[in-house]
């Protein structure tokens, strides 16, 4: 007779196993980091779009932007992680700040 998964408060299903808790312990500690650097970068480039809607500068730069991604398509193959998904990453990034950057030069 098979036994129910146990789950917890959120419905995820929890593990006795102590190797995949620890697994999950370091992926969730580096969700939460991911998060906190993201909300960094995220007061940074709204600091950028409040000073380009003041002085007038166009929202988006694509000449560093396309520089910015082959930087970090290079940094991604060193890393051993994707290019294209790291690429993809940075354009979904790039797409919201310029939202942002638009967003500030309108209300300016």
């Amino acid at each position: 007779m098979s036994q129910s998964p146990i789950t917890d408060d959120a419905g995820t299903v929890a593990t006795t196993d102590p190797v995949l808790a620890g697994y999950r312990k370091s992926i969730d500690n580096i969700d939460a980091a991911l998060i906190h650097i993201l909300a960094e970068r995220f007061r940074i480039t709204q600091a950028v779009g409040a000073y380009k809607a003041t002085t007038d500068l166009p929202a988006s730069d694509p000449g560093r932007e396309e520089r910015q991604i082959a930087r970090l398509r290079k940094l991604a193959e060193e890393a051993q992680l994707d290019p294209d998904f790291g690429e993809k990453l940075l354009r979904f990034i790039i797409d919201e700040v310029i939202r942002h950057h638009e967003k500030a030069k309108a209300a300016n």
